[in-house]
């Protein structure tokens, strides 16, 4: 890169922050908050980092301001978040709107779904003995209640017993995705052994992408063993 470049480059960059510095900064004022949080507010137009060439949020100092004012306002006012990003939106026109206030409504992220047994068996269309099976070998974890991703889980082995894929054959599919846990783990690791909350927020963006990265791998290369089975 020529020196020019690297200058302008470098002086785009002056002023802002990870995402991880982004938590170090502000966990201390919301302990609670966590780097899913954070891209779930710009996902919701709270904020809108700018994206380096490799893809890594940068915020800026208003980003900061922003999201330290829409937290507080969730926080001290039990605001949903579309009364607060249209109060935003009246700032950023110029305008002074009063800051809204409200009294508590219901939770504005809905508490998760708990399946009992019974309710769980329903809700995927599975047999007992599925499930017991399924617990069995280790594909699901025994529980008083279940969530909404068991729910998935099991519907997806009930699609699979149809064709005589049983839970016991699923357990390699198990056993790999713990071997690629250990790989991002052992990846990590660097991050993982420091204790700052911008190091910990570093390894919490970067671990679903390189999740992501090896289910590409893996699918790939189903396809391509699918192919010549069926070439």
């Amino acid at each position: 890169m020529a020196p020019a470049s690297s200058a302008r480059q470098r002086s785009s960059s002056v002023g802002l922050l990870s995402i991880g510095q982004v938590l170090a900064r502000l966990s201390p004022e919301f302990p609670s908050l966590t780097s899913s949080k954070l891209r779930f507010l710009e996902v919701q137009g709270i904020v809108t980092p700018v994206r380096t060439e490799s893809g890594y949020r940068k915020f800026s100092p208003a980003d900061l301001d922003r999201l330290r004012l829409a937290l507080t306002l969730q926080r001290d006012h039990y605001l949903p978040l579309s009364v607060i990003r249209d109060y935003l939106a009246d700032v950023d026109a110029g305008r002074d709107p009063a800051p809204p206030t409200s009294a508590p409504p219901p939770s504005i992220v809905p508490a998760p779904r708990r399946y009992r047994r019974d309710e769980l068996l329903a809700a995927a269309g599975a047999a007992p003995q599925l499930l017991n099976d399924a617990i069995s070998t280790g594909i699901i974890t025994a529980a008083e209640s279940y969530t909404d991703q068991s729910v998935t889980l099991l519907r997806a082995l009930v699609a699979l017993d149809r064709h005589g894929i049983e839970p016991r054959h699923v357990r390699s599919v198990k056993q790999s995705a713990e071997r690629d846990a250990s790989l991002i783990e052992s990846s990590l690791a660097p991050l993982l052994r420091r204790t700052d909350a911008a190091s910990r927020g570093r390894a919490g963006e970067v671990a679903p992408e390189l999740a992501r990265k090896l289910e590409e791998v893996r699918a790939i290369l189903l396809r391509t063993a699918l192919d010549r089975l069926l070439g």
